[in-house]
């Protein structure tokens, strides 16, 4: 009951936690959000002002995320009934590479398509569409960016059903794949 790479989703946890709605953790999301912002300080110093481009740092920063989230897997598949102290330590590990992550990401500068939040994506497809007036440019790169997310959270939900280690291990892969192919494409 905690995000890892959604910030304002954990924000708005740690609220209603804080609220006492729900009896809604406020430990995880606060674990999970100041780990969140220490890997994208991290990120932040290692890229070091070049934004737009895919360098060797990306390319190393999203393997760093892959191969944690690879070891963090395993290392769940193993351990069969971790301690609530161990699955916080988890979090805070989640936290910090999914800030590297999202500060990669956003150091690449995507245009229109958000690295973390959807909403403002989402908000963009409606306002930009025809519907609204607009030209509806770059319609199938938002609506793809949406579905996309959807399509990765209910993966992910029907990996965690599984087992955890496995959700973990499939990311990891795709982080892989995308750090290599990201390294090829931005070398070529």
């Amino acid at each position: 009951r905690v995000f890892t790479a959604n910030m304002t989703g954990n924000v708005v946890i740690l609220g209603m936690g804080l609220a006492g709605a729900d009896n809604l953790p406020v430990t995880g999301p606060v674990v999970a959000l100041l780990a969140f912002m220490a890997g994208a300080v991290g990120a932040g110093r290692v890229l070091g002002g070049r934004p737009g481009a895919w360098t060797a740092a990306t390319t190393w920063l999203l393997a760093a995320v892959g191969a944690v989230l690879l070891g963090l897997g395993a290392g769940l598949v193993l351990w069969t009934d971790p301690p609530e102290a161990a699955l916080l330590a988890v979090t805070g590990i989640l936290g910090a590479v999914m800030g590297l992550q999202a500060a990669a990401a956003r150091a690449l500068g995507v245009k229109d398509v958000t690295t973390v939040v959807v909403t403002s994506t989402i908000t963009g497809l409606s306002m930009d569409s025809r519907l609204a007036g607009g030209t509806g440019g770059l319609w199938a790169r938002r609506a793809l960016a949406v579905v996309l997310v959807l399509a990765g959270a209910a993966a992910g939900a029907l990996l965690l059903r599984v087992h955890i280690g496995l959700g973990l291990a499939v990311a990891a892969v795709v982080c892989l794949v995308c750090a290599g192919v990201g390294h090829r494409a931005g070398r070529a």
